[in-house]
This record gives C-alpha cells, structure tokens and sequence, in this order.
C-alpha cells in the first residue's frame, strides 16, 4: 500500500503528505548518502496526533519519502512562492542544499512522470476519495494537513521560525471563522509563538482542496520540530517536549470538528 489509511466518522481528514520514510529499491541505488538520511522528513507526525483515533477523525499518511515524489507539489511542478526558493516535485538537493542523488543519477523528466502515476497518484485519489465521503455525509468537511519542519533553515528564512506556522493561502482555502477559532485556540495556552500566512501559506494540497465555496475547509499546520523532537540525527521523538504541545492540537482539532458540525 502507498499510504497509511483510517476512516473516521467526524467531519475532518488530517493528511500527512511528507512523513513517509520507504524508498524503493531501484531509487535508493541513485541516491547520495544524504538522501537515505531522509533528513527532511516530517518525523513523527502520527505519534505526535497518535489521538486522532479518540476523535474518530479520517487519517492519512504517506508511506513514501517525499524525496522519491513530493505529494505536496502540484504534478506540473511550478512553484508555489514564486520568486522564492523551494524544493519541486522530485527534489533534487535537500533543504541544505545537499545533491540527493548520484553524479548523472537524478530523474528525467520519463522517470519523473513515472513517479506520478506509481507514487503521488494513489495518495491524492485516496484523499480526494475520502474528502468526497466525509462531505456526503456532513456537508462541510476540514481537511487538515499535517507538517513539521526544523525550526532553522537558512535556505528558506532567516532567523528560527515560529513554533505554530498555519497557512490557508492568504484566507482562500478556509472559512475566516474557522482560522480564528483554531489560531485563537493556538495562542490561548500561550507557550507556542504563531504565525498565519507567513513564510508558509499552504502547499498544493491546502490550494488544490480548499474550496470552502463547495465546503471543504483547508488549513496547514507547519509545526517547528523542536515543539517536540530532537532536530538532529538520530532524530529522536521527545516526550517530554510532545507533552506540551500535544494539548493545544488536540483542542484546536477538537474546534476544527466543532466548527464544522455547526
């Protein structure tokens, strides 16, 4: 299977395009040293929201690194801030600008449109499948996607980023209402800096899906990852640090599914 899959029964699908960590065989053989790190992964995501089951909401999760194909970027692959740096499609260097693959190695544009149809399809006809399902049934329906990154990464932004960076393409892929009650639920506890808009206004799954004329609600949480892990190698989870921040999202997702029940 290409993703990890539940069927919840609350008006919200919480997506997690970039925590897979498997790289096929024939892939992994071009690959530089840096890309079996898998630095850029989204570590730990579906423990840190290991109580999306207690919410009965929808998850899903992708099984592939976004280093083989990146599920956030828009299948033609243009850019989502133009005129600012990002990674595409098939990344080709990490984010500290490390070649991920072998002298000669990288993907052609006939292995790129491979990668589409056998990796990136399957997620996206998974989550459109279950956005369809859940709006049947309620009539409005949040789709959630779920992100973490380092919270210093000089190739993108100066300085360390805020703890709690939601995007919802500058207001278009969401009701204002229901970013205010989960950013007002954000700042309330008051331990976690936040930013809407900012740096990060949501990837291609936020634009592409959002479409609260037709009911759907979209909304990115790009969370730092030293709300609750280590940021270097080995990468470790921390509980110590989880168990403050896992508070405040289970109640801004708690309002999510309130707000769309109203």
């Amino acid at each position: 299977m290409d993703y990890r899959f539940s069927a919840g029964e609350v008006p919200l699908l919480v997506s997690m395009p970039h925590v897979g960590t498997d790289i096929p065989d024939d892939i992994a053989a071009t690959l530089a040293p840096c890309g079996l790190l898998k630095a850029d992964t989204d570590w730990h995501l579906e423990q840190l929201y290991g109580f999306l089951g207690e919410l009965k909401a929808s998850t899903l999760a992708a099984r592939w690194s976004r280093y083989v194909i990146d599920p956030n970027r828009p299948p033609e692959n243009t850019n989502l801030y133009p005129g600012q740096d990002t990674t595409g499609l098939c990344p080709v260097d990490t984010f500290g600008r490390e070649a991920l693959y072998l002298e000669g190695r990288a993907p052609d544009e006939a292995e790129v449109q491979r990668r589409l149809a056998l990796y990136w399809q399957p997620y996206h006809d998974r989550l459109r499948a279950e956005l369809d399902r859940l709006l049947a049934l309620h009539g409005r329906v949040v789709l959630w996607e779920a992100h973490s990154i380092a919270s210093v990464v000089p190739r993108f932004f100066e300085g360390k980023l805020p703890d709690l960076n939601f995007g919802t393409a500058d207001g278009a892929s969401c009701a204002a209402e229901l970013t205010s009650r989960v950013t007002q639920t954000a700042r309330a506890d008051g331990k976690f800096t936040v930013a809407v808009n900012g740096r990060f206004k949501g990837g291609h799954i936020t634009r592409h899906y959002g479409r609260p004329e037709l009911g759907i609600h979209a909304v990115q949480l790009e969370m730092c990852q030293s709300t609750y892990m280590d940021e270097t190698p080995p990468f470790g989870y921390r509980p110590d640090l989880a168990g403050q921040v896992q508070p405040v999202l289970r109640t801004m997702l708690q309002a999510a599914i309130d707000w769309a029940r109203a």
